[in-house]
Parts: structure tokens; C-alpha cells; sequence
């Protein structure tokens, strides 16, 4: 079967069509969905998404634009880098949790430590940190002001931020 005829059962509803295009492309997709997060639960999670939009949005793919295999790894990429970014909120939520003082040491002590960690960072990382958190730069304004790819920018400070509460956590550990 084809991957138009594929498509044309699945507008029928037929489940059997969207289970074959499953074991055609799922590998693909999911090899893909894990590449981008690094988490088992999350591609799998992306890889489900991908394949209920396809029956619930099968018309959006056009045969003549271009491959199915093609639409399957853009929607995959999308939906992948959309939980990373959804992911990544909710992780600088809890650090800054993580982040807040101890009542039983004074603030100072926070602020002197966290300046001590920045100096580890490679200074590519903790300079496009500092811009970004204590002089609220965007990652665009960032990437405009260093002439840098908007997608290094956020390289560069998600690897930063994990690093420094790697950092974080071994000082504060070490108290």
C-alpha cells in the first residue's frame, strides 16, 4: 500500500491503515522524538502525538508537496522541541525554588555563591546568562548582539543553567 493510500483509509477512519503507517514510520519517529528530548516518556508521549494528529489531521498533508515521511518528521521535530520548551519552563520554575535562600543564611551568602559558580562557566555560557537573567535580554536580542545563531543562544544557556544547578546543588550540598 502506498502512503496515499494509506492516508486515503485513515480518512475513512480505518484503524488498521493508521496502525500500518505506524509500523512504517513509527521507528522514525520516535528515533527522531528521542533525539531531541533524551527522555524515553517524552518520545514516546510525542510519537502519540504525532500519529492521533495524523488521524485527526490527515487532510493538512499534500502529496504534492512533499513526502509523507517528511511531514511526519517535521510534525515530530515540532512537537518534540514544543515539550522541550513546555519541559524547560517547568524545570526553571523549580529552580528557582531550588535557588531561594535558606532562611538560616543570610541572602549575601546566596548572591556571593552563585557569582563564585558563574566564574566555572565557560564564559560563552555565563555571559549570555548574566544578559539574559540579570539584564532581561531575550535569546533574539542575545542572538542579534553576538551575531550568533538564535538556536546556539539557547544552547548555550540551557547547558549554562544546567550546569550551574549541577554547581548549585554540590555547594549547597556541601553546607
Amino acid at each position: 500500500m502506498t502512503d496515499e493510500q494509506i492516508i486515503q483509509q485513515i480518512q475513512h477512519r480505518d484503524q488498521n491503515a493508521l496502525a500500518t503507517l505506524y509500523d512504517r514510520y513509527g521507528t522514525a519517529v520516535y528515533s527522531l522524538a528521542y533525539q531531541v528530548l533524551q527522555n524515553t516518556q517524552w518520545a514516546e508521549e510525542v510519537t502519540q502525538d504525532v500519529f492521533m494528529r495524523v488521524w485527526h489531521k490527515h487532510a493538512q498533508w499534500d502529496a504534492h508537496k512533499g513526502k509523507l515521511i517528511s511531514w511526519l518528521l517535521t510534525m515530530t521535530r515540532n512537537l518534540a522541541i514544543d515539550r522541550l520548551r513546555s519541559e524547560n519552563r517547568r524545570s526553571t520554575v523549580s529552580l528557582d525554588h531550588v535557588a531561594e535562600p535558606k532562611a538560616e543564611i543570610p541572602d549575601n551568602y546566596d548572591r556571593t555563591l552563585l557569582q563564585d559558580l558563574m566564574k566555572q562557566l565557560p564564559n560563552e555560557q555565563a555571559q549570555l546568562i548574566k544578559l539574559a537573567f540579570f539584564q532581561g535580554m531575550t535569546h533574539k536580542e542575545l542572538a542579534k548582539t553576538f551575531n550568533l545563531p538564535l538556536g546556539t543562544v539557547k544552547t548555550r544557556v540551557r547547558l549554562g543553567l544546567q550546569k550551574l544547578k549541577a554547581l548549585w546543588l554540590q555547594a549547597t550540598r556541601e553546607r
